[in-house]
């Protein structure tokens, strides 16, 4: 039952919180560096592969949030920015992850937040040790 409670957690948090890759959080990664990336810093930060941020891109480019340019200075590299438009959108995304967070969890108490929080970590840890020993045994 637990690992299910988690599993909705992540999902709420998934869905609520802004996703892990998709518009709104590349939108909010330019939004906070200034309104401009490289297209490879993005895909790293993201953690996709080169095909699939591009065809991401397009579909926010196609929407007229973002537009990408050659970087004059390494033209083989591109840089993406935000449009007024890309500019608005991820201001009020934004805003709504700050919202999300600061409501995600009011109905604990300090102390309640705090031990959480701990066993939260430790079952992180215990995760990526399991992760770890399943890498080994391969």
């Amino acid at each position: 039952h637990i690992v299910d409670t988690l599993g909705f957690c992540g999902h709420y948090i998934h869905v609520n919180g802004g996703g892990r890759s998709g518009r709104a959080p590349i939108i909010c990664a330019l939004y906070k560096r200034g309104g401009e990336m490289g297209q490879r810093d993005l895909m790293g930060m993201f953690e996709l592969k080169a095909g699939s941020l591009s065809e991401i891109l397009a579909k926010i480019e196609r929407e007229g949030l973002i537009e990408r340019t050659r970087d004059p200075q390494d033209r083989r590299q591109l840089i993406v920015r935000l449009t007024p438009e890309g500019h608005e959108q991820a201001t009020a995304e934004q805003l709504d992850r700050e919202r999300f967070r600061a409501e995600a969890l009011c109905c604990l108490t300090d102390a309640e937040c705090e031990q959480l929080e701990d066993m939260l970590a430790r079952i992180k840890q215990h995760w990526l040790q399991l992760q770890q020993d399943k890498g080994d045994c391969q």
